[in-house]
């Protein structure tokens, strides 16, 4: 194993055409060619708030109080102290570490990729009036479900005992537009069946609420030229 500042210094960086920076280090599986639509997908306006932060794709990260260790080969026996990812401060900068092979399927890799974009943009950029607005507007009428744990945790906690937790109201709507962007973004990528965002801790947000929030993102965020954003629902047969 190496660590992580070694591989900062030592691996060479590169830069996607929207501008997002990225390495790969040790064994990653990920072919390269799907890896660069990964990150092409990403529109211009959010890649341009990420000046500061680079991505590494490494087999996996290991977490080690303040240090960080980065396995280049696969190794089963590390997977129970390996993490999905780790943010690195180096200099002015941000670095990111992915753990690929820990996620090892195309769609996870992508959507963890995505959900630490989707933060890291909503950290720097603020919320969208527009988006917040709509978010709102479908808690306060009840709208079923939500779209991670933490963005339903906060919403109940805005919205408890019959007043308004200002705290609780922005941290729900700053994570709520950090989900629908990385939803966004994967959908981008890949074809997406909502069902498969599926986690047994809380109900997943009503299709129609979440297509409303999505199309809200597109608006904001269009698709860069080769990529396309649409909305499918499935039909019911019998």
């Amino acid at each position: 194993m190496r660590s992580a500042q070694e591989i900062i210094r030592n691996v060479r960086v590169n830069q996607s055409p929207n501008g997002i920076c990225y390495a790969t280090a040790g064994e990653v599986t990920l072919p390269s060619d799907e890896l660069e639509r990964m990150l092409e997908a990403i529109p211009g306006a959010i890649a341009a708030a990420l000046d500061r932060k680079a991505f590494y794709f490494v087999p996996l990260t290991i977490g080690e109080g303040d240090k960080t260790l980065v396995a280049e080969h696969f190794d089963p026996s590390l997977t129970d102290r390996a993490i999905c990812h780790r943010n690195i401060e180096s200099g002015d900068s941000q670095c990111v570490f992915i753990s690929t092979r820990l996620l090892d399927d195309r769609f996870s890799i992508a959507f963890e990729f995505y959900i630490n974009v989707a933060h890291a943009f909503v950290d720097r950029a603020g919320i969208s009036p527009h988006f917040a607005d709509l978010v709102w507007e479908q808690a306060s009428s009840s709208v079923r479900g939500e779209t991670s744990l933490d963005a339903f945790e906060f919403r109940k906690q805005a919205t408890a005992a019959g007043r308004v937790d200002e705290k609780a109201k922005s941290d729900y709507l700053a994570t709520a537009f950090s989900d629908a962007i990385a939803i966004y973004l994967l959908s981008l990528c890949l074809d997406v069946d909502y069902y498969e965002l599926r986690e047994r801790e809380y109900p997943l947000l009503a299709p129609s609420a979440l297509a409303a929030r999505l199309k809200k993102v597109a608006e904001l965020f269009p698709p860069n030229p080769g990529f396309q954003f649409n909305i499918i629902y499935r039909r019911r047969h019998g």
